[in-house]
């Protein structure tokens, strides 16, 4: 059975030789009536609150839904920007010790060449010395002869 405001000040109760002063009955219904008011007004004050916070907490779920979402792409992104910098970082590498070795191959093929220039002029300067002294050797034998005669 259900109680409301109207229902209590309105019950009408059969009337008995000794009963209850009528008047008094009628305030007490009354004040009861008036408390069961104030109950369902804050009855339906506490629900709409419950309401309000029922979705402040289904915003703040959200939110919170939302947030995880984003830590979750940030992190996947800085795994995805790390990997990215590392697979850079092996290429400049590499490109840096290719360029390295290829360096050192040139510098060593120039040093190779320098080293047989350097081998080809002594062995010239050797001939022209053995040909200015054969040179020299011949006209000393000339004027040697050129003296006896």
């Amino acid at each position: 059975m259900s109680f409301n405001p109207l229902d209590i000040r309105y019950q009408e109760f059969r009337r008995k030789v000794r009963g209850y002063d009528v008047e008094e009955v009628r305030a007490y219904l009354g004040q009861v009536a008036d408390f069961v008011a104030s109950l369902e007004e804050q009855l339906s004050a506490c629900k709409k609150r419950i309401e309000e916070l029922e979705a402040a907490l289904a915003e703040a779920r959200e939110g919170e839904a939302e947030l995880k979402r984003a830590v979750v792409a940030a992190e996947r992104i800085a795994r995805e920007v790390r990997a990215q910098a590392e697979r850079e970082a092996e290429l400049i590498r590499a490109e840096a010790e290719a360029a390295k070795e290829r360096t050192l191959r040139e510098a060593m093929e120039h040093l190779k060449r320098v080293q047989r220039d350097l081998e080809r002029l002594k062995r010239e300067r050797e001939l022209f010395k053995e040909q200015f002294r054969g040179l020299l050797e011949g006209y000393l034998a000339s004027l040697d002869k050129g003296e006896k005669g």
